[in-house]
């Protein structure tokens, strides 16, 4: 029976909560690290994702990042992509010492925009012998000017975002704006989306909904296609054609160094979060490309 335990280990910067979801077996397992979308908490999708694979076989750790949910870390809620990676590497340390888990069947899952820093991590760290992208957010410059509306409407969120930050280091103050309104037009994003504004999904008290202007510049320089030439390791993207960027993980998939398979299913975006049968689906197809590689 899969048994959940609050846990802490030490980051970079800060430490780290997470949660550990163990199978119910007496010698160790395989592990593997979940991480969920741009400024999310553990509970919004990271924690279904992990107890899951749990309940197939394997040792399964999810965690806040620095400055969001439960751990600690300053400034708060700023998406930073190469703190990201460097939490990971942490979480990655601590899941390979515990006594339950086989350091050296170690994998790596990544949602949405945590595709990019798990595979960022992946690329660098040899730990990693695994690796599945869930509904995967991948982007470069070019997918970047594609999603955000042009070079020009790019170039002015990275204006924004170094202003942004010039000023948090004269003064502390942090600049935030929702990351989802149907009502502000500065928001990350100002559309109308279900998940991240309905309680009964995303819109958790854990979730402040808040994100730091300043995070634009790095955002959006951040190269994940540029990765995938870097990463020898077993790679399974799960995905669908009406969810993000379907071009971005085209083009990623295809400059994968090591071995790689892409399962094209169906939903939006959102429904790898949290809904059936999307969510049954990555798990199932994870859990067998793991069993395979691990």
């Amino acid at each position: 029976m899969t048994t959940r335990q609050k846990v802490s280990f030490p980051g970079a910067d800060a430490t780290l909560t997470g949660n550990l979801f163990l199978p119910g077996t007496d010698r160790p397992t395989a592990g593997v690290v979940v991480a969920g979308t741009w400024t999310s908490v553990k509970e919004m999708m990271a924690d279904r994702y992990a107890e899951r694979l749990a309940d197939r076989g394997y040792a399964a750790l999810s965690f806040d990042f620095t400055g969001f949910g439960e751990s600690g870390g300053e400034p708060r809620d700023v998406e930073n992509p190469a703190g990201r990676v460097r939490d990971i590497h942490h979480a990655v340390t601590f899941l390979g010492h515990h006594p339950s888990v086989d350091a050296g069947r170690l994998g790596a899952l990544g949602i949405c925009a945590a595709a990019m820093y798990m595979a960022d991590n992946t690329a660098h760290d040899s730990r990693i012998r695994s690796l599945t992208l869930v509904a995967p957010w991948l982007h470069d410059a070019v997918v970047c000017e594609a999603a955000y509306g042009g070079a020009e409407a790019v170039a002015e969120k990275i204006a924004m975002g170094r202003a942004a930050r010039s000023r948090f280091d004269e003064t502390g103050e942090i600049e935030y704006v929702p990351v989802v309104s149907t009502t502000d037009p500065g928001a990350a994003m100002p559309y109308d989306i279900d998940f991240y504004l309905n309680p009964a999904r995303g819109a958790i008290p854990a979730w402040p909904n808040r994100f730091a202007v300043m995070a634009w510049a790095d955002w959006l320089t951040y190269d994940a296609i540029a990765l995938a030439p870097k990463i020898i390791q077993p790679t399974l993207l799960v995905h669908s054609e009406d969810a993000a960027i379907p071009d971005g993980a085209r083009r990623f998939h295809a400059g994968l160094a090591g071995p790689r398979d892409i399962l094209w299913t169906q939903g939006t975006q959102f429904d790898f979060y949290d809904t059936e049968p999307q969510v049954t689906i990555s798990v199932d197809s994870a859990a067998a490309h793991f069993g395979r590689t691990l």
